[in-house]
């Protein structure tokens, strides 16, 4: 099937960030990238998501404009992966080679230092999905991607584009939390859409401001589909905190019942990109 150029731009988005249901085949591009080290890495591509954000060389040479503060942006989706894309000293536990982006990435420190109460098993299956659900212990990394695009929060990636702007400046803010059985943790509800606007854009009701100052840097989309073999070709600017939450498991599954984006599942994860020829120089 041939996409116009949104299409085209939406596609790619859509296969490398999160579910493509509504935008091109596949459950989140779900594809082999996660392949051998040894084979040759991209070239000509701009640098590449995720990273190790502790680490702060890159030699990648391509550059662009780093996206505006997600304040003066619209939201325009919400997701999750299971386990951290990216990698830290607060989530650095590797989770394993997994299976097409599934049981790998990282996890918390904290996640192994959890009381009985919070391991505690949940009423209900949480977010149920193809490659199973959650469970109290387990890792997430939240997504608020916002545009610099006149839209307004909805499904895949593809909200994030418009007829008028085809090549929005991106930013993602991103969350890495510790699931835990306990409605005093943080609610995941707190921090969704639900129709909130400040000053004219489309904004989160709220972001996590207690777990460090966001290491922020130039990168792509992520998902299982990349790799260091086959790049991202989209421009993306970062803003990562560095410490884990708690985040009540509860919540995070009210939200997976009901939300804006259609979202009802944790996505896999892209495998760490460690060639700095393919990570920009934060600074």
């Amino acid at each position: 099937m041939k996409f116009g150029i949104k299409g085209q731009v939406a596609a790619a988005l859509a296969l490398g960030m999160m579910s493509a249901n509504a935008v091109a085949s596949g459950d989140h591009g779900h594809s082999k990238g996660h392949d051998s080290m040894s084979d040759k890495a991209c070239v000509g591509f701009g640098p590449q998501t995720p990273r190790d954000i502790d680490s702060l060389g890159g030699e990648n040479k391509r550059s662009f404009t780093m996206a505006p503060p997600s304040t003066e942006m619209n939201l325009c989706n919400i997701h999750f992966h299971e386990n951290a894309e990216h990698k830290a000293k607060d989530f650095s536990i590797y989770a394993g080679d997994g299976n097409h982006g599934y049981d790998s990435g990282y996890q918390c420190g904290i996640s192994k230092e959890l009381s009985k109460a919070e391991l505690a098993p949940t009423k209900a299956a949480i977010c149920k999905g193809k490659h199973g659900d959650l469970v109290p212990g387990d890792t997430i990394e939240v997504h608020w991607v916002h545009s610099s695009a006149d839209v307004k929060p909805g499904p895949t990636l593809g909200s994030c584009l418009s007829d008028s702007t085809m090549n929005p400046a991106l930013r993602v803010e991103t969350q890495v939390f510790t699931l835990v059985n306990d409605s005093n943790a943080l609610d995941f509800n707190d921090m969704d859409y639900d129709g909130n606007m400040v000053d004219g854009y489309h904004q989160p009701k709220a972001l996590p401001s207690n777990t460090g100052k966001p290491v922020e840097f130039l990168g792509s989309t992520t998902g299982p589909k990349y790799s260091e073999q086959q790049c991202s070709p989209l421009q993306v600017g970062w803003s990562v905190r560095p410490q884990c939450a708690k985040l009540d498991i509860n919540s995070v599954g009210e939200w997976c019942k009901d939300n804006a984006f259609n979202e009802d599942h944790a996505h896999g994860v892209r495998k760490l990109v460690t060639n700095p020829k393919l990570l920009s120089n934060i600074n």
